[in-house]
């Protein structure tokens, strides 16, 4: 088990990111899916309870992936191939899980809290001192940080982007230390791969993709600000629903046809 601790700032409070995470999850998981059958189907999504964290919202998915895979990967695997996404929101606390049927020593564990500062609260999840000692803290700039997938400098929208609504931004280098508001997304991820001789190799590239996905998911929810400051729970609830159906919609066409690597 490979155990990281990421610490996003964003230019936010914790109640507008409520409304902003909503909001760009169902929009990237729409503009990422794909008629070929690549995507994300939401196969759930329901009020739950929990006794410790109170009312929340439950969600399950399948993300497809086989064509995104390497040729001689998609000869191993099953012609449709997906990870499954459970999740527990009990805002401003969640807990996600992932894992396939097709690797059963395989695990992503990740606990989320969300805090009114700029990264500074240590040990937030009161770990063991046993996970402290393994625990690596990474912190992340959604501005000047730099995904696996591009080149020496970061792309420039946020040192560039100023909020028609809010008046923030552009995100300046020292913009974490200077900016009200602002505040962190805490993510405690375990990345379980028991299998000897990959388990390092492996651990350690997911870990690579969860950082690449955290930076880019949080760029879009600053980015997309003025399209969803302002909304309320209700109707961010509302667009998600009706923007789940699209999703869904798209990505089962593709998965039932036949379409694209996924049936190759």
């Amino acid at each position: 088990m490979l155990i990281k601790e990421y610490r996003i700032c964003m230019p936010l409070t914790v109640d507008e990111y409520h409304i902003g995470q909503l909001y760009m999850i169902a929009r990237h998981s729409h503009e990422q899916s794909r008629g070929n059958g690549d995507g994300v189907e939401v196969v759930l999504n329901e009020p739950c309870h929990d006794d410790v964290h109170g009312d929340g919202q439950y969600t399950e998915k399948r993300i497809y992936l086989t064509s995104r895979l390497p040729s001689w990967v998609q000869g191993m695997i099953p012609k449709v191939f997906y990870v499954i996404e459970k999740a527990w929101n009990y805002y401003p606390f969640t807990i996600t899980e992932y894992t396939c049927s097709f690797l059963p020593r395989f695990k992503i564990l990740i606990d989320t809290k969300y805090e009114n500062n700029n990264g500074s609260s240590e040990n937030l999840f009161n770990l063991s001192d046993d996970l402290l000692a393994q625990r690596e803290v990474v912190h992340l700039d959604i501005a000047y940080d730099v995904t696996s997938s591009e080149e020496a400098d970061p792309p420039m929208e946020c040192r560039t982007f100023r909020s028609a609504k809010t008046g923030r931004g552009p995100l300046e280098k020292d913009w974490r230390e200077t900016t009200q508001p602002v505040m962190c997304s805490y993510k405690v991820v375990k990345v379980f791969f028991e299998v000897w001789g990959f388990q390092g190799r492996v651990e350690t590239g997911v870990h690579r993709a969860v950082r690449d996905i955290l930076i880019h998911g949080h760029r879009e929810a600053f980015l997309w600000l003025d399209e969803w400051h302002g909304m309320s729970l209700e109707q961010v609830r509302e667009y998600e629903t009706a923007l789940n159906e699209e999703t869904n919609s798209k990505v089962l066409t593709g998965v039932s046809d036949g379409s694209g690597a996924a049936a190759n």
